[in-house]
């Protein structure tokens, strides 16, 4: 006999897995349950989105003023940057969370869930197990944790991985850092404007952010070396991993004594050492195996729908579905998600746009915000000549009276890729200060398949930053006249 029975349940309560629940009985007097083994918010709310981009503002802000003339600026008050930090995420308290479950019609169940059969999900509470059943759909958006890259004596050393990094309760004087992608660069970038001494990026590869714009990751990689304290280190990977008096002494505290890092050409100590070498889909205790599937990333199609399973009932958003690792695109995929399964379950059509999923195909935007930001959406060039498109590229210097005017040190270049056959933008690359704010034009741009014909009549505001367009479009003119 099960416990309770609900329209619909989510197993995962971040963005993506509320946007799910709150979509799916939207206007009906249809049942949703969300569950949830942690803190209802999910990794963005606490341990990622939110608490990085609260430590990077204040050196953004620091960055401006130190560029103004008349401006005195003085370095970051670190106990106050960090209490501001615990005020965004609510000192890790998700009281207002679960709030907005109920008042959105959504009954919280807290405890881990799996799958112990088709609609069924089974709910460890702690205090005892409750069988929930679903009528029309169970979703999945139980995202990922941190890898642990396989080293000798990593997983002995207690490393941070980005909870701790963005959770920080002191700022260590000397940090490594493996990897370079987007945890790696940004978490390099709050730790050397909050103090850090001496920060150590070690890189795998031979360059930042491999699936970026190469001229983007140079601007990103000149913006880190530029810092005394930074350091990045190419084609380096520590041999071996060992740690004076290692303790669990909690999230974002120091854990023990110095670490000492064998590389191929010598040794390297520091104070903390932080993993930022991918992620892994949090489903190895989810009962997958109880419908037929393997432990991993859950395979959907654009109605979010995991394909291996019959039936049309089990659904999975986020980043557990490997489409796209970033917050937004998973509330966008719940978005549609939860208007596919209203539709099923009033037995309406998925006809029009609304019940598809595009825009994870091609059409991603992204911001890293380091110093400078970069900001892309769909694809690079070399992407766009690999998937067979007639392709060319414009490629120009940020230099116009709104840049100028916003700060006295801009620098910034900005790039689009363009499918030649069909007068369209492919894809854009903004690098600079505040680059984020000027990408949805480009999202749109891109998303909308708008001529570059039509993009001469959308005309930028003077003296303003994105007067750049304008000239963006006058270099393609050059080319094409």
């Amino acid at each position: 006999m099960t416990d309770a029975e609900y329209d619909v349940i989510v197993i995962g309560a971040g963005p993506a897995g509320e946007n799910a629940a709150a979509y799916a009985i939207a206007g009906s007097d249809r049942t949703a349950a969300l569950v949830e083994r942690e803190l209802f918010g999910g990794e963005c709310s606490y341990w990622a989105c939110i608490p990085s981009k609260a430590l990077l503002r204040p050196g953004a802000v620091l960055g401006l003023g130190e560029a103004m003339a008349g401006v005195r600026a003085s370095g970051p008050q670190v106990a106050e940057v960090l209490a501001r930090r615990d005020g965004f995420v609510h000192d890790r308290d998700d009281s207002s969370q679960v709030e907005w479950a109920r008042t959105a019609g959504v009954e919280p169940v807290r405890g881990a869930g799996r799958l112990v059969g088709e609609r069924l999900v089974e709910v460890d509470t702690g205090d005892g197990v409750r069988l929930l059943r679903a009528r029309h759909a169970v979703v999945v958006a139980t995202g990922t944790a941190a890898t642990i890259p396989d080293i000798p004596g990593v997983r002995e050393a207690l490393p941070w991985t980005s909870r701790d990094a963005t959770n920080l309760t002191i700022v260590p004087r000397r940090v490594a850092i493996i990897g370079g992608g987007v945890v790696a660069c940004e978490t390099a970038t709050w730790l050397a404007e909050l103090g850090a001494q001496e920060v150590t990026l070690l890189v795998r590869g031979d360059r930042l952010l491999p699936r970026s714009e190469s001229f983007a990751s140079e601007l990103v990689l000149r913006g880190l070396r530029e810092r005394a304290s930074v350091e990045v280190r190419f084609h380096t990977e520590p041999v071996l991993v060992s740690r004076r008096d290692p303790e669990d002494t909690g999230v974002g505290r120091l854990h023990g004594g110095p670490v000492t890092l064998v590389l191929d050409d010598g040794e390297l100590e520091v104070d903390e050492l932080v993993v930022a070498t991918g992620r892994t889909p949090a489903t190895s205790n989810l009962g997958l195996d109880a419908v037929g599937l393997p432990a991993g990333y859950l395979d959907v199609d654009d109605q979010l729908t995991v394909r291996a399973v019959p039936g049309e009932w089990l659904y999975a958003v986020g980043d557990v579905n490997h489409r796209v690792a970033l917050t937004h695109m998973g509330k966008y995929q719940a978005r549609v998600c939860g208007d596919v399964i209203a539709a099923r379950a009033e037995s309406r059509p998925l006809d029009g746009t609304r019940f598809t999923a595009s825009a994870d195909h091609q059409q991603v935007p992204q911001v890293v915000y380091t110093a400078p930001e970069l900001a892309s959406v769909g694809i690079t060039e070399h992407q766009a000549r690999t998937a067979g498109y007639a392709v060319d590229t414009v490629e120009l210097e940020i230099a116009v009276a709104g840049s100028a005017l916003s700060r006295d040190d801009f620098h910034g270049r900005a790039k689009l890729v363009i499918d030649t056959a069909a007068d369209r933008l492919l894809g854009a690359t903004f690098v600079g200060p505040d680059m984020g704010e000027q990408l949805h034009a480009a999202t749109i741009a891109v998303v909308g398949r708008v001529p570059l014909d039509t993009l001469w009549h959308a005309v930028p505001a003077f003296p303003a930053v994105s007067e750049f367009w304008l000239r963006l479009l006058e270099a393609w003119r050059e080319k094409t006249i």
